[in-house]
């Protein structure tokens, strides 16, 4: 049994609920594809999923490495095939479910990811440059990565232009005719309308927000983690980090939250278009059908 099945999609798209849904139908465990809920107490600014929510289908790669440090693709990619490799071994069917499109592509592909280490005096370097000159330098560097990067986040530009700078090499891009086949996979992307997707984030931030549960839990994570830290998550950790110093009012982080969010839902789909294996689905029937197709 080499079957891996990955539930994908920009964020607020509804990946989650469809999961757990197709999880309990098929006997599946999932495994998250995720770049921030990997980190412990990262939880309401993550969107992580509750036990609840859960209804009690195992789910792995939540709360696996300290926010202190980074946490690499290279890393993520051993980790999470380890787990596929032993749900497979149980029987049951992987679920690989998330928004992170290099973590997923790192799974489906067995991408060879360049296992480079932190250089302190590179890194030192390029955090005195501002974001934008960041991502000049990555554009002429690396233009395929800049176009997907999230020009905001100074973490992932840091790391992207290590990586181009310490090999010599673009970092891994998605490349069909070089598809490893280590799983039999069926890729399925949860598509909505770009008026119900700026609802769904809109409603997503308002909810967050109730009872300040993200500020409290900000305020939490910044016992232990510097601002500049936080800021590096990027969306709802920069803002409400920014709100909390004073940089921002209250409602300048709401809008920020929403406009930034559809930004990044916008930088995610380009990342899947690009791979025409995925079949795009708008309810859960399609799924359906498709699951059994391929099983």
């Amino acid at each position: 049994m080499n079957k891996l099945i990955v539930i994908l999609g920009p964020t607020s798209s509804g990946k989650t609920d469809l999961s757990i849904k197709l999880a309990k139908k098929f006997n599946g465990e999932i495994v998250s594809a995720d770049s921030r809920q990997i980190y412990k107490g990262m939880d309401i600014g993550s969107g992580k999923v509750t036990k609840k929510e859960m209804a009690g289908i195992p789910h792995y790669l939540l709360d696996v490495a300290n926010p202190k440090r980074r946490f690499s693709v290279a890393q993520y990619q051993k980790l999470a095939i380890k787990v596929v490799k032993d749900i497979q071994k149980r029987g049951k069917i992987p679920f690989l479910v998330g928004g992170t499109g290099f973590y997923i592509q790192s799974i489906v592909d067995g991408i060879i990811i360049p296992e480079v280490k932190p250089d302190w005096k590179l890194r030192e370097k390029l955090e005195k440059l501002t974001t934008e000159q960041m991502f000049e330098k990555l554009e002429k560097l690396d233009p395929k990565r800049a176009k997907l990067i999230d020009l905001h986040n100074p973490r992932r530009l840091v790391r992207a232009l290590e990586i181009v700078l310490k090999t010599g090499h673009p970092v891994p891009q998605f490349n069909e005719s070089k598809a490893s086949t280590k799983f039999d996979v069926l890729q399925i992307g949860v598509t909505k309308s770009k008026n119900e997707l700026k609802n769904r984030i809109e409603k997503r931030v308002t909810k967050r927000l109730e009872n300040n549960a993200m500020i409290n839990e900000i305020k939490k994570l910044h016992k232990t983690l510097s601002w500049k830290r936080l800021e590096e998550f990027g969306l709802e950790y920069r803002f409400v980090a920014q709100y909390l110093q004073n940089k921002i009012s209250y409602e300048e982080m709401k809008d920020r939250i929403k406009i930034e969010s559809g930004q990044y839902a916008k930088r995610q789909m380009t990342w899947f278009k690009r791979d025409a294996r995925i079949k795009w689905i708008k309810n859960y029937k399609t799924s359906e059908k498709l699951i059994k197709k391929f099983l």
